[in-house]
């Protein structure tokens, strides 16, 4: 990578301006705003997979899920309530390496902001005596300029006097010259003197420019490599906890391939079967008759109860009027 990109390219043709180092300082600190979002994020989704992993983790350990089934199935379903806890305690885990990138993202931001704030506090300071120096020049400039026009001035008026007769007035005119002349000497030097000032602080500042540019271009490609290495390393986390996820759910699948539903089957029966032989088909009885009449099958007539004894013979004789016989039945006449 071409290391004169910022030293290069971020400079003003007006000696004042500090548009391009301020282009840089907002970049940077636009940088360290978009760490901090991220650090932000991983908090936030750290605070998410802990809430997600201890609700999974209590859901797992309170909730009854199929607690009375039975066998093959019964252990199927334990590996299940086991490996849902599993995802749980990882999703907590991930919470917890979360925080951790969390905070190695905030010592590196921090760590950047302190190595930036030498460098920026040169800079201020170099910033502000090239502008008390460009100060001091452009006044000794004007003073300058306005003892040259002094001068010229008093050369004007000396070369007016000349056809004058009054030697005091020439005289006069002749040592306002010589003052503005030495006026102007002085004033020039002086000039000189901030003018070379100025460029002594101006190549400082544009050493100290081009040295800034250089430590902010490195951190800035330090920033880029790291957000991005942050930014994969949590793609493989997330990634990560996808695998062992499956992996879990795996055995649970497992565990249900050794579900045998025969097995089941046989198991219930064995454990609480309670007999092999149905009742007897209950037989028709006659209300009046000890004779038994087959049922139709298929057919019940009701619960099996006690037959009736023989009917009892009558107490009046059978001469007796109340009574008449017909066949084996007796009706009573009212």
């Amino acid at each position: 990578m071409t290391g004169s990109l910022f030293k290069g390219n971020f400079w003003s043709s007006d000696i004042l301006s500090s548009i391009g180092y301020d282009n840089i300082i907002q970049h940077l600190n636009n940088g360290r705003k978009n760490c901090k979002e991220f650090e932000d994020f991983l908090k936030e989704r750290a605070a998410i997979e802990e809430k997600y992993g201890k609700d999974l983790l209590s859901l797992s350990r309170k909730k009854p899920c199929g607690q009375s089934e039975i066998n093959t199935l019964k252990r199927a379903l334990e590996v299940f309530k086991q490996q849902v806890d599993s995802v749980a305690q990882c999703h907590i885990q991930l919470a917890q390496t979360l925080r951790e990138e969390a905070r190695k993202m905030e010592e590196f931001r921090e760590k950047q902001k302190l190595q930036r704030k030498k460098t920026e506090l040169v800079m201020d300071a170099v910033h502000k005596q090239k502008s008390i120096q460009f100060k001091k020049t452009m006044d000794a400039k004007k003073n300058y300029e306005q003892k040259c026009r002094d001068k010229d001035e008093a050369e004007q008026a000396v070369n007016r006097s000349a056809n004058l007769v009054n030697p005091k007035q020439q005289e006069k005119l002749f040592v306002k010259l010589a003052t503005s002349k030495t006026a102007v000497e002085d004033s020039d030097k002086a000039y000189l003197q901030h003018v070379n000032a100025l460029e002594k602080v101006r190549e400082e500042w544009q050493c100290e420019h081009i040295k800034a540019c250089e430590v902010f271009e490195a951190q800035e490609c330090e920033r880029i490599n790291f957000f991005r290495n942050a930014l994969w390393l949590h793609m493989n986390q997330l990634s990560q906890q996808c695998v062992r996820s499956d992996e879990m759910y795996e055995k649970v699948r497992k565990s249900l391939e050794m579900c045998s539903i025969e097995k089941d089957i046989e198991y219930f029966v064995n454990q609480r079967k309670t007999g092999q032989t149905p009742p007897a088909p209950i037989m028709y009885e006659n209300f009046y008759s000890p004779q038994k009449n087959a049922v139709p099958p298929g057919k019940a007539t009701g619960p099996n109860l006690a037959r009736r004894g023989p009917l009892p013979t009558p107490k009046s004789l059978p001469e007796d009027p109340d009574y008449t016989l017909i066949g084996d039945y007796s009706l009573l006449y009212q």
